[in-house]
C-alpha cells in the first residue's frame, strides 16, 4: 500500500527530468540548482517580507488618502457648482449672494489646495525626474485656472473657471483613487511563506521537552514534531514515522510516508504520529527561505509596460505649453488686449487637461477587474492581465491545476461472484474509517458519496506496510497492496491496472479475493475541453509536475498536451520559464502550491487557481476562483477586449484635444467662430462621459464566452 518508491527515487536524484517529450540538460539544471541555492542563502532574504509589509501598508495609506481627499473635494464641489455665474448661466437660473466671486475664491482655494495637493506635490516629484507626466499636465490646468480665476475676483476682467477647477480636481482625485485601488501594492508573497513556518518549536533535551522561538533553534538541536503540526526546520527523523503533506512545497500530490533517517522540509505538515527530528538546516539555509528567495528575484525582474496614458499626458504637456504661451503671443501679436490674451490662452490650457484621459485607463481597469471578478478572475497585476493577449505557451502545473489535487476512487470492480462492487466499497470502508492515510480518505469520500453505511469493525490490526485487517459482520476483511498479494502468491486481475496514474488497494474475503478498489489523483472534467480551446487559439500547452513519470505521462496522453516535464523540483519550474522565455515564447504559467511560487513570479503571466495555498495566489498576477482551467480561455480573451477598450479610450481623449486646443486658441476667429471657456468645458464632459459609456461597454465581453 505504501509505494513511494517513485519519491524515493525522486530525492536521490534531484536533477533528474522526464527526456521522453522535452529535451532538458540535466548537466544544466544541476549548475543553475547549485548557483541560484548559493544565492538564496543572502541575508537580503531575512528582512524582505517586512519590507513588502511597509510597501504594503503605505499603499493602502495612499488609497485611504486619495479617498479621503475625494470626498471633502466633492463637498465642496457642489456649491461652487451652485454659487457659479457661468453654470446658473447654463441652467437659466439665478442665486447670487453677496459677494458672490469671495465665497467661491474662499471654497475653491480649499478645494485647490487640500484636493489638489497630490497632483502638486506628484508635478515636483516628476519635474524634478525630468519626465513630466498626467500629475504636470493636471497641476498645470489646476494652477492656470485657480490664479487667473482668483485674479478676476481681485480686478482683472474676465470669467472665474473655480467651478471648472473643482470638477478637474474632484474626477482626478477618483480616477487616482479607482486605480489604486484596483492595482494591488507590493505583493504579501514573501510574507505569506514566511508565515508556513511556525513561530516556535518544542526542543527536546534529555526528558524535558521546551518551546523555544523558531530563531532560538539550531543545528543539531532534536526537536518533536506533534500530529497535524508544521515541522519548524529541515531535518532527519531521528525517531517514529508518519505521513507528511509536502503537497506545498514539492508538488507531490500524496502525503509521503517518512521513518527513521528520512529527510523532512521545514513547512510541511505532519500526519497522525509523533515524530522526534534533528535539524539540519535552519533560517537563511531552510528548503523554505530558498524558495522564497527566488520568488523575490523572480519578482524583481518581472517587466511593468509603460503606462501609456501617462506617455499621452507628457506629449499634451508639452503641446499645452507651447500652444497655450503662443496663443498668448499670437493674440499680442495681432494686438488685441492682454486681458483677451489670457483668456484665450487660459481656455487652451484648462482644455488640454483631459478628464478624458484621466479617467481613460481607471475606469476600464476597474470595470474590467470587477466584471472579472464575478466571472472568476482575481486581477492582481494589470499589466500581465493586459498583456495575457500575447501569451504563446500555457506551462500547467498538474497537482490541483489539471488534476482536482486530491484521491478520488476511479473504479470498484468486483472478482467475485458473491460480492457487488457496492459490498466490496462497504467491507472496505469499516476498515479505512479511521485512517489518515490518503487512500483511506480517497474511499470513505466515496463512501459518504454513496450514503453508504460504514459497518464497524472489530479486531483491528494494521499489517505492517502492506494495508490491514479486521472482522466485519463475521467476516475477516483485508485492504492490501499488490505486494501483500504477491507475498501470499494471489494472482492479481490483469485488468487491475488500466491506467498508470491509479493506485490500486485489494480486498481479500475469508482469504479470498473478492475485488479491488482503484484511486486516482482525478483529472478536472474541464481540462479536456480548456486544452482545445488553448489549441485552436494557436497556444502550446505543457506541464511541469513533482510527481513521478509514469503519472505524468498518463495524465498528458489522456489529455493531448504538447508536451511534459516530469519529476520537477522548484528550481527547475523557473529554469523551464526562463527556456521557453528565451525561445521568444510569451510563458502563462499556472500553478497552486508554494513550489508554483517562484516560477509563477517568473512567467509573463502568472496564473494561481484558488484551490492552491494563499503563496501561490500572492506570487501570482491573476487567481482563478473557481480552480476552471476553461477560465484561462476567458481570461485570454477578455484581456485583449480590455486592452482595445483602453486603446479606444486613449485615442478618444487624446483625440477630443486634437480639435478643441486649436478652436480654443482661436483657430477659426476670421469665421466668428471662438470655443468659449462655457463651450469647451461642455466639450470636455462630453468626452468624459463617452470614454465612461464606452469603458461600460466591456461589461458585455465577457459574456462572449
Amino acid at each position: 500500500m505504501d509505494n513511494h518508491k517513485d519519491h524515493k527515487d525522486k530525492e536521490m536524484d534531484h536533477s533528474k527530468m522526464d527526456h521522453s517529450k522535452m529535451k532538458h540538460k540535466k548537466e544544466d539544471h544541476s549548475k543553475m540548482d547549485h548557483s541560484k541555492m548559493k544565492k538564496g542563502g543572502g541575508d537580503h532574504s531575512g528582512h524582505s517580507p517586512g519590507h513588502g509589509e511597509m510597501g504594503h501598508d503605505h499603499h493602502k495609506m495612499m488609497i485611504a488618502d486619495f479617498r479621503k481627499r475625494f470626498w471633502v473635494t466633492l463637498v465642496f464641489t457642489i456649491p461652487i457648482l451652485f454659487f457659479s455665474p457661468m453654470i446658473q448661466e447654463f441652467f437659466g437660473y439665478e442665486f447670487l449672494l453677496p459677494g458672490n466671486p469671495y465665497i467661491l475664491f474662499a471654497l475653491s482655494t480649499v478645494v485647490y489646495f487640500y484636493g489638489g495637493w497630490p497632483f502638486l506635490k506628484g508635478f515636483w516629484s516628476e519635474i524634478k525626474k525630468g519626465a513630466p507626466g498626467m500629475m504636470t499636465l493636471i497641476s498645470m490646468a489646476i494652477s492656470v485656472a485657480y490664479f487667473y480665476s482668483t485674479a478676476t475676483v481681485f480686478g482683472l476682467r474676465g470669467e472665474d473657471f473655480f467651478w471648472e477647477l473643482s470638477t478637474l480636481i474632484a474626477i482626478m482625485l477618483l480616477g487616482h483613487w479607482i486605480e489604486m485601488k484596483s492595482v494591488l501594492g507590493a505583493s504579501k508573497a514573501l510574507q505569506l511563506l514566511v508565515s508556513m513556518m511556525p513561530a516556535e518549536a518544542h526542543r527536546v533535551k534529555g526528558d524535558i521537552i521546551e518551546d523555544i522561538p523558531l530563531e532560538d533553534l539550531l543545528k543539531d538541536d532534536v526537536i518533536l514534531v506533534k500530529p497535524g503540526e508544521k515541522v519548524p526546520a529541515d531535518g532527519i527523523i531521528v525517531e517514529g514515522s508518519s505521513y507528511l503533506n509536502e503537497s506545498m512545497l514539492t508538488g507531490e500530490s500524496k502525503p509521503v510516508k517518512k521513518e527513521e533517517k528520512d529527510k523532512v522540509i521545514g513547512g510541511s505538515v505532519n500526519g497522525n504520529s509523533t515524530l522526534k527530528v534533528k535539524v539540519e538546516h535552519t533560517g537563511k539555509d531552510s528548503y523554505l527561505n530558498k524558495v522564497i528567495k527566488m520568488v523575490e528575484e523572480a519578482q524583481k525582474t518581472k517587466s511593468k509596460m509603460q503606462n501609456l496614458s501617462d506617455r499621452a499626458a507628457k506629449w499634451l504637456t508639452y503641446i499645452a505649453l507651447v500652444i497655450g504661451f503662443g496663443t498668448l503671443a499670437v493674440w499680442l501679436i495681432l494686438g488685441f488686449p492682454f486681458v483677451y490674451a489670457l483668456e484665450r490662452m487660459v481656455t487652451v490650457m484648462v482644455i488640454a487637461c483631459p478628464h478624458a484621459l484621466g479617467l481613460a485607463i481607471p475606469l476600464v481597469v476597474a470595470i474590467s477587474t470587477a466584471v472579472s471578478a464575478q466571472n472568476g478572475l482575481l486581477i492582481r497585476n494589470r499589466t500581465a492581465f493586459e498583456e495575457s493577449r500575447k501569451i504563446s505557451v500555457l506551462l500547467f502545473d498538474k497537482t490541483g491545476t489539471l488534476t482536482k489535487g486530491d484521491f478520488g476512487v476511479t473504479r470498484i470492480e468486483s472478482v467475485n461472484e458473491k460480492y457487488s462492487s457496492d459490498e466490496v466499497l462497504r467491507l472496505a470502508s469499516a476498515l479505512e474509517q479511521s485512517s489518515e492515510h490518503p487512500i483511506a480518505v480517497g474511499i470513505i469520500k466515496k463512501v459518504k458519496e454513496d450514503k453508504v453505511a460504514i459497518p464497524n469493525p472489530e479486531n483491528f490490526n494494521a499489517i505492517t506496510g502492506k494495508g490491514v485487517e479486521a472482522n466485519v459482520e463475521g467476516k475477516q476483511v483485508k485492504v492490501v497492496s499488490p505486494g501483500y498479494l504477491r507475498d501470499e502468491k494471489i494472482t492479481i486481475p490483469e485488468d487491475a491496472y488500466s491506467d498508470a496514474a491509479e493506485t490500486v488497494v485489494f480486498i481479500l474475503i475469508d482469504g479470498q479475493l473478492a475485488g479491488y478498489i482503484a484511486l486516482a489523483d482525478e483529472i478536472r472534467p474541464e481540462s479536456a475541453e480548456a486544452i482545445k480551446i488553448f489549441k485552436k487559439n494557436n497556444i502550446k500547452v505543457l506541464m511541469a509536475t513533482g510527481d513521478n513519470e509514469k503519472t505524468a505521462k498518463a495524465v498528458s496522453e489522456k489529455l493531448g498536451l504538447d508536451g511534459y516535464y516530469a519529476e520537477v523540483l522548484p528550481h527547475q519550474k523557473v529554469e523551464i520559464v526562463e527556456e521557453l522565455q528565451n525561445k521568444g515564447d510569451f510563458v502563462a504559467m499556472t500553478g497552486d502550491g508554494v513550489n508554483d511560487a517562484p516560477a509563477l513570479a517568473k512567467a509573463d503571466v502568472g496564473i494561481a487557481v484558488g484551490s492552491g495555498t494563499d503563496v501561490a495566489a500572492e506570487t501570482a498576477d491573476i487567481i482563478l476562483v473557481n480552480s476552471n482551467p476553461q477560465d484561462i480561455a476567458n481570461l485570454i480573451l477578455f484581456g485583449k477586449a480590455t486592452y482595445n477598450k483602453m486603446i479606444q479610450n486613449l485615442i478618444w481623449a487624446t483625440g477630443y484635444n486634437v480639435v478643441a486646443i486649436p478652436l480654443a486658441a482661436g483657430v477659426l476667429y476670421s469665421s466668428g467662430f471662438v470655443l468659449g471657456p462655457a463651450v469647451g468645458a461642455v466639450f470636455m464632459s462630453l468626452s468624459t462621459i463617452i470614454v465612461a459609456i464606452n469603458a461600460q461597454l466591456l461589461k458585455r465581453k465577457i459574456g462572449k464566452k
